[in-house]
């Protein structure tokens, strides 16, 4: 096994450009400077509550799509206001099918732009009676950005999914690859598209690994990162990291939380085991204790060392 305080001896060959590492913007208290998340009302709620002519004729026009005529039951107005706002301000110009469906929410394919250009997009939207609202709770309290947030659903799932999407910022900020976040409104998120519908990036846990090793770097340098950025990713497996173009992903950041969380410790350590035995399964003689020790060390390595990890060979 590779010692994971040295990391891979091959990484010296490689620019973290090559593999879409961004420059980390580290704070000096990782954690502390979260400002707390505000899930008041937001313009998507006042559209619906509007609810004039072109809001109504997007909205008939949206149900009516082939892709949401199944799902359409679990959008409440002020999803599709939520939609409607994106659409205007520039941030999706047309949908595309579903990606994935599930009980916490659904995942669309969808045109949009950045900087005038066209690019892919997943919009993803969190559905206001989400069967797992307990399990939220469980993520959420504790966390300091959400202080004082009460009981009503609509209110977590507003929240959790701003978290979301400020844990993909952070991580990205601290040169984790993970979907670039775009913008956020109410229960809607929009992210980069890894891979496309035809093209899907596959789930770390559906590849064959042909260097474990290089992989296995990758993924301690990448919970290192997060954690020096004050972040714990909470569910961390073989599921939550995807293989796309030779590149590992990081992806559901939604129940991440901060090293100050009451239960940080608790699951970091069980990110650490999954990510161990998936390894050992490898072939690796992979230490969930090493790896815990790594991630926590007092004196990581320079999240942005020009050094970065190795890709991943499928």
């Amino acid at each position: 096994m590779t010692d994971p305080d040295r990391g891979s001896d091959s990484t010296s060959d490689r620019d973290d450009e090559e593999f879409g590492l961004l420059a980390p913007e580290q704070a000096d208290a990782p954690g502390d400077e979260w400002e707390e998340i505000d899930v008041a009302d937001t313009e998507a709620d006042r559209i619906a509550r509007r609810r004039d002519r072109e809001f109504d004729e997007f909205r008939k026009r949206l149900k009516d799509a082939d892709q949401f005529k199944v799902e359409q039951s679990v959008f409440d107005d002020a999803t599709f206001a939520a939609i409607y706002k994106l659409v205007q301000d520039g941030h999706i110009d047309a949908f595309g099918g579903p990606i994935s469906t599930g009980k916490e929410a659904n995942v669309y394919e969808a045109l949009g732009s950045l900087d005038g250009a066209e690019r892919d997009v997943a919009v993803k939207i969190y559905r206001i009676n989400a069967s797992n609202f307990r399990q939220m709770r469980e993520y959420l309290e504790g966390d300091p950005r959400f202080e004082g947030l009460g009981n009503d659903k609509k209110q977590v799932v507003l929240a959790w999914t701003q978290k979301e999407f400020a844990n993909l910022k952070r991580a990205r900020e601290a040169g984790v690859r993970v979907p670039e976040p775009i913008a956020v409104e109410r229960n809607v998120l929009v992210m980069e598209l890894v891979g496309l519908v035809e093209d899907r990036a596959r789930r770390l846990a559906e590849v064959d690994v042909e260097n474990p090793e290089t992989a296995y770097d990758v993924v301690s340098e990448y919970m290192r990162r997060l954690y020096s950025a004050g972040l714990v990713h909470g569910d961390l497996s073989e599921y939550n990291m995807i293989i796309h173009d030779g590149e590992l992903v990081v992806i559901d950041l939604g129940q991440a939380v901060t090293v100050h969380h009451p239960n940080a410790d608790e699951f970091l350590r069980r990110d650490c085991r999954n990510v161990a035995a998936f390894f050992g399964r490898q072939g690796l003689d992979a230490s969930d204790e090493d790896l815990y020790d790594f991630v926590t060390a007092v004196e990581p390595e320079p999240a942005g060392d020009p050094d970065g990890p190795d890709p991943v060979d499928e």
